[in-house]
């Protein structure tokens, strides 16, 4: 049976008048980002951090702006403070219609056998374990919404190996199949599940790589077609797609922003 006809651009809209986002990882580099872009569409975000302190800063900016938003602490790894932040965003703002997944630790470059079992269970938890219990947890409240978007920040990393990285890419990796699972199963929610995969982007992270090496980092810029990192705010823009009507016929996907690195 073929579908109604949908006329042009009658679900190009990108605004989120009237919705409420959560963004995990909010007072980070592309965290924050997509905490401004997602208010200047219109939505109302919880910005939650395991920093308040940078979680409040960018909800301050928001709000002297003129737009709604409140910082709640979150460790993305306890399954306790994973469901008090929810819990919490939702008692002030209202049932979300929006997750961005953006939180992620500092992993070590290393084989895995100069990682510790701890060490290992620390990535998995923080950065795999993290998006189940925040997408277990902000479920209900999305369903009773009458549905939404979630969008897990993965990484060209979970498609595309890098030495010295096998804890960060089993995350990243394992995340783009949570999402496409989940986009199967709560399709008849209205509920759809997308990842991001950036490359390169200009954060405190790739900071913290190239410390010691500025050389290694203009080889690996190099090696993309566009000749640089992204910045932050080209995948919070990327964000506000995969959360607004614009998007609305895609779920169960991976979206590579990645300066064109994986088509080579």
């Amino acid at each position: 049976m073929i579908g109604p006809y949908v006329p042009a651009g009658a679900a190009g809209n990108f605004r989120l008048d009237g919705k409420i986002a959560i963004v995990t990882g909010g007072g980070g580099a592309i965290g924050s980002a997509t905490c401004r872009v997602l208010a200047g569409a219109g939505a109302s975000v919880a910005c939650l951090d395991l920093s308040l302190i940078a979680a409040q800063s960018v909800a301050l900016e928001i709000v002297q702006k003129g737009g709604r938003a409140v910082a709640l602490v979150c460790d993305v790894a306890s399954e306790d403070s994973v469901n008090k932040a929810i819990s919490g965003a939702v008692a002030t703002l209202g049932n979300c219609h929006v997750l961005v997944h953006c939180a992620a630790m500092l992993d070590k470059t290393a084989k895995i056998t100069d990682y510790s079992l701890a060490e290992w269970n620390e990535v998995i938890s923080t950065n795999l374990t993290g998006a189940f219990l925040v997408s277990r947890a902000t479920l209900p409240p999305m369903i009773a919404a009458g549905g939404g978007s979630i969008i897990h920040i993965a990484s060209m990393h979970g498609n595309v190996a890098r030495a010295g990285r096998a804890a960060y890419g089993t995350t990243k990796g394992g995340m783009i199949m949570l999402a496409k699972t989940m986009a199967v199963d709560h399709a008849p929610d209205n509920i759809r599940v997308n990842t991001i995969s950036p490359g390169g982007v200009e954060t405190s992270r790739t900071a913290f790589r190239y410390k010691d090496d500025p050389e290694g980092k203009r080889q690996t810029v190099s090696r993309y077609p566009l000749l640089r990192y992204g910045q932050p705010v080209e995948i919070a823009n990327t964000a506000l797609f995969l959360s607004s009507d614009a998007s609305s016929f895609i779920t169960g996907s991976d979206l590579a922003v990645d300066g064109g690195f994986t088509t080579l």
